[in-house]
């Protein structure tokens, strides 16, 4: 049984009394839903990053964080599901990270952005 199915017969259980006595059904309405969070296009280029080595950065795959392309946390609020690429560089150098938040190879852009879907898109105000 999926988990829609499962939370719709724990919903019919408890609206029976069916769950015991001073038994709560709590449902989650993230668990109802089928189609998971989508990205917003935060941009349709990519942002030239010089990373460091060693150290930890978080790229904002939602596209919802004003210090793009790194995360500020927006996510939790305005794309809850969507969590951060945490990652570490094992040298210096300077990179191309992905700002439409549609590349296939995150954090890294891999010229996604080019695409007619994400060119003719609204960017968020």
């Amino acid at each position: 049984m999926g988990l829609r199915a499962a939370a719709l017969v724990t919903l019919m259980r408890a609206a029976r009394g069916g769950l015991g006595r001073g038994t709560a059904a709590v449902l989650h309405v993230a668990s109802l839903s089928s189609a998971p969070p989508e990205p917003v296009i935060a941009a349709k280029e990519p942002f030239p990053v010089e990373l460091k080595a060693g150290k930890l950065y978080a790229w904002c795959a939602c596209g919802h964080s004003k210090r793009q392309p790194f995360c500020d946390g927006a996510h939790k609020k305005a794309a809850p599901g969507i969590s951060p690429l945490r990652f570490t560089p094992e040298e210096d150098k300077t990179v191309w990270l992905c700002g439409c938040k549609h590349t296939r190879l995150p954090p890294y852009c891999d010229g996604t952005h080019k695409e007619d879907a994400v060119q003719s898109a609204q960017l968020p105000a």
